[in-house]
């Protein structure tokens, strides 16, 4: 179950401190432009601010501003940092908090996800429809994104690690 007033006063909060975290971006770029532009950041960063340019994009027709540059521009220029956190704030709300709500099964009032015995590398379940396993562990929003999933009134919340199961003894306890 999703606690969708949860979710959603959680989204009016990203989407505040995404705007905020726009108009630093822009006061320290000196203008406005297109935070999500590779192409518009890397002119900012590398031509207007004069950044140490990193790498180049795999086609080589302009900058890289991947995570990876970015983390290291970030010790140069507050910009960098900014677009960072940007891009985190951003991901989590669009891929959790605006879309989980869609995935609630009318019939059921639920978000039903699909666990996959053969699809990772490892041996390992995976989640699927949605990917409920890449939700952010170690920090205060993806702990605040977890809370919103709630159990039946009745019910408790169990969380698992499952990674040093072996399939075998999974496979045997749940009859497949």
């Amino acid at each position: 179950g999703l606690d969708l007033d949860g979710l959603g006063e959680l989204g009016k909060e990203l989407e505040q401190n995404l705007v905020r975290i726009e108009d630093l971006c822009y006061q320290y770029a000196g203008r406005r432009f297109n935070l999500n532009s590779p192409q518009q950041l890397g002119q900012v960063l590398f031509e207007e601010l004069g950044l140490s340019a990193g790498k180049k994009t795999k086609k080589k027709t302009g900058y890289s501003t991947d995570m990876s540059v970015l983390t290291q521009l970030a010790g140069e220029h507050p910009l960098p940092a900014e677009l960072l956190n940007y891009r985190t704030l951003s991901k989590l709300k669009s891929t959790y908090v605006d879309t989980l709500p869609a995935l609630v099964n009318p019939a059921t009032g639920r978000v039903h996800t699909s666990f996959n015995q053969a699809v990772t590398a490892t041996g390992r379940l995976s989640s699927s429809d949605p990917n409920l396993q890449n939700i952010p562990v170690r920090n205060e929003l993806g702990s605040r994104i977890r809370a919103c999933f709630v159990p039946r009134p009745g019910f408790a919340m169990v969380s698992a690690d499952y990674s040093q199961i072996e399939l075998r003894v999974l496979a045997h306890l749940s009859g497949d």
